[in-house]
């Protein structure tokens, strides 16, 4: 049975990662009309902003790294730009009464691009390999049991208890399927995708070239002969690579550098896309033990001109936010966007109350990834407050040092999911990625629960959690902000609700 839900994201953390290299390519060119596999282009060019961190789809990461996989692997089901769910590897699927047990069956004939056959065997196994592996998000598969191959094209995933996200996450790199026989998929991945990845042809770290199948079961989302991926390691790399026309498709570091693509002739493309702000992660006081205190986590959200930091940040694309639920979520309530309005002296009195009358200071990490800019400017406004912000000079192990809670507090964004239970998953629940430090909260644990078995006190207790975490102050968002993308003269983009990235399907020749 095919089903469809509207509305959903994909939920995927915004995974930033720095490297030594940067590079752009200027061979080739998006053609009006290509002379091989594809329908109608000839070579894409796509900038990247964001490393792949590794192919391996056991370990892989989602978000700004989906173009990547998109482009080599296919996932069980897809999820197209409005957040409807689709077939992909799984023609069709079906739930049992109690939601604990979903069935796909999978189509027939598709190949890995080694010649290896797509079996229900090797989807199951693909499946509980990311179940156990070390990606980012490999707990949102936390509840699923058991995954059986129910017959040749048939696999059943069986959950402890329900999920309302499943079928999202098998549209992202919970559902990606590599080839039984891959040797070394953190290098050289071997998918059943669109395209192959080209070695010899490419610099890890800087440059991927890939070539169209010409087997790919789905020509009809095969637009391109060939595919260039360039990442570019900072904000200076990315404003180069514009200005000097090297991509075809990028997304961007800020909304600063929209007025330099405009002028070297891209077309913007503006969609909601994720919150910005402060991830208040140490709420028990174990890396800074200020942080332990609710109140010194208020005053951070007191100090924090929304307004201003919008305008001077993000040119006005967004809206000012004190919740990291999106609009269009359950859990939304739009009398909470005041909560914390700015208030210096509120901040000031809130630190002194919780003991720290001359002010805290709070060491957080800084990237390349980040306008040095736009980190003075939230600096310089916290400490009007009191509030001293520490700069952590970050190299390679960034991520690895983030995820595994080096730092007590650090700015990010995260995606704007369409589903209360997503964001619970992405930055709330004991084992998220973005909960970095991991906190269990007795009362947010019980909310959850409620909101786990669907109906109208799933709504409330979203809703009832918002509120909570917005009075914990376990985070300190300061904007929702419209996703960028641009795109040059001869090719135009569909973005896609809540995530960083389009489709790699949905960027196609004009």
């Amino acid at each position: 049975m095919h089903r469809r839900i509207t509305g959903i994201a994909v939920a995927a953390a915004a995974a930033l990662t720095l490297t030594a290299c940067s590079g752009g390519s200027d061979s080739g060119s998006n053609g009006s009309a290509g002379d091989g596999s594809s329908d109608d282009g000839g070579n894409l060019r796509l900038g990247a902003v964001v490393d792949v961190s590794t192919w391996d789809p056991a370990e892989g990461s989602w978000g700004n790294e989906a173009l990547f996989f998109q482009a080599v692997y296919d996932t069980l089901l897809r999820m197209n730009a409005e957040g409807e769910i689709e077939p992909g590897l799984a023609e069709t699927w079906e739930w049992d009464d109690d939601r604990t047990t979903l069935t796909l069956d999978l189509r027939d004939g598709v190949t890995f691009s080694d010649g290896e056959e797509l079996t229900a065997e090797v989807a199951a196994e693909s499946v509980l390999a990311y179940r156990d592996g070390a990606a980012p998000n490999a707990g949102n598969l936390s509840d699923v049991d058991a995954v059986e191959a129910v017959d040749e094209d048939t696999i059943a995933i069986t959950l402890s208890q329900p999920n309302p996200g499943l079928e999202a996450y098998l549209a992202q790199n919970a559902g990606v399927v590599g080839s039984p026989a891959a040797t070394d998929p953190a290098t050289t991945p071997i998918g059943s995708g669109p395209y192959v990845l080209d070695l010899e042809a490419s610099i890890p770290g800087s440059r991927y070239e890939l070539t169209a199948r010409e087997d790919y079961w789905d020509e009809s989302t095969q637009h391109y002969d060939s595919i260039t991926i360039n990442f570019y390691a900072d904000a200076t790399a990315t404003q180069n690579a514009l200005r000097d026309s090297q991509v075809d498709y990028s997304n961007l570091n800020s909304v600063s550098q929209l007025p330099d693509a405009e002028a070297a002739g891209y077309t913007a493309h503006h969609a909601p896309v994720n919150w910005k702000g402060f991830i208040l992660s140490d709420r028990e006081g174990t890396v800074n033990e200020a942080l332990g205190d609710v109140k010194v986590r208020q005053a951070i959200n007191y100090a924090l001109d929304r307004d201003a930091l919008l305008e001077a940040i993000e040119s006005g694309h967004g809206e000012p936010t004190t919740q990291i639920f999106g609009v269009d979520t359950e859990a939304y309530d739009e009398d909470l966007e005041d909560r914390y309005p700015y208030d210096p002296e509120k901040a000031k009195e809130l630190l002194a109350e919780a003991g720290y009358p001359d002010g805290v200071e709070i060491v957080q990490p800084k990237t390349s990834f980040t306008p040095a800019s736009d980190y003075e400017l939230v600096s310089g406004m916290l400490a009007e407050s009191n509030i001293t912000l520490v700069a952590d000079e970050v190299g390679s192990t960034f991520i690895g040092d983030l995820l595994g809670g080096k730092w007590g507090a650090f700015q990010f964004g995260l995606n704007q999911e369409a589903l209360a239970w997503q964001t619970y998953e992405q930055a709330v629940a004991p084992g998220a990625a973005w909960n970095v430090q991991h906190v269990t909260d007795p009362t947010v644990q019980e909310l959850a629960e409620r909101m786990r078995h669907g109906g109208e006190d799933a709504d409330a207790a979203a809703q009832e959690m918002n509120e909570y975490l917005v009075e914990q102050a376990w985070f300190a968002p300061i904007y929702r902000v419209d996703g960028v993308i641009v795109t040059a003269p001869g090719t135009t983009a569909t973005q896609k609700v809540g995530q960083a990235v389009p489709n790699l399907w949905d960027i196609v020749p004009e």
